[in-house]
């Protein structure tokens, strides 16, 4: 199981919760998915993680998954490639071939490469406490409840589910963006 985007010890300290709480821990994973899966990679630190990509025809792949923080071998059709000679690459996902193109074939290059953020960025932290305090306090698909004599109607972050914060950090950090409408 993936680790939480944030710490559950800041999380119960604004709800003025225990940090055992086991709605708490729920909801902090909740949160921490619902941002993995928005972004569409891990974010946390992933070492040695090993992707087989299909050549392009271009001097130039995208790796699935950034920052890139380390690359520890490409291959090509099972062969060993040089870093600096046969590829280079930047901490955004490229991979550039270099002196040619990568073979327009489909899963001929393999790739064992480091990526993600350790520690997390804060505003990343920031925003999965905000959707976790959220998705702690609030009874999913309820706008009103009346107990009593008193009426609570919850805001319009539980009726959209997200801030413009999250929104904010989600585009900041989304990977393939290209791909979307």
């Amino acid at each position: 199981m993936a680790e939480s985007l944030a710490d559950p010890a800041e999380l119960a300290a604004s709800l003025g919760a225990a940090a055992d709480d086991p709605k708490l821990a729920w909801a902090l994973t909740a949160a921490s998915r619902r941002f993995r899966g928005a972004v569409r990679h891990q974010v946390s630190l992933v070492p040695g993680d090993e992707v087989t990509l299909d050549g392009n025809g271009c001097d130039f792949l995208l790796l699935p998954a950034a920052p890139v923080v380390g690359v520890g071998s490409v291959s090509l059709d099972g062969e060993l490639l040089v870093e600096g000679t046969d590829y280079s690459w930047s901490a955004d996902g490229f991979l550039r071939r270099l002196n040619g193109c990568w073979p327009d074939r489909l899963r001929c290059v393999t790739v064992v490469y480091d990526h993600g953020y350790d520690p997390i960025p804060e505003d990343i932290q920031e925003v999965v406490i905000d959707q976790a305090r959220a998705m702690f306090r609030i009874d999913p698909g309820v706008q009103t409840k009346t107990v009593g004599g008193q009426s609570v109607t919850f805001g319009v972050q539980a009726a959209i589910g997200v801030t413009a914060q999250w929104t904010a950090a989600v585009e900041r950090y989304r990977l393939n963006r290209g791909d979307r409408p």
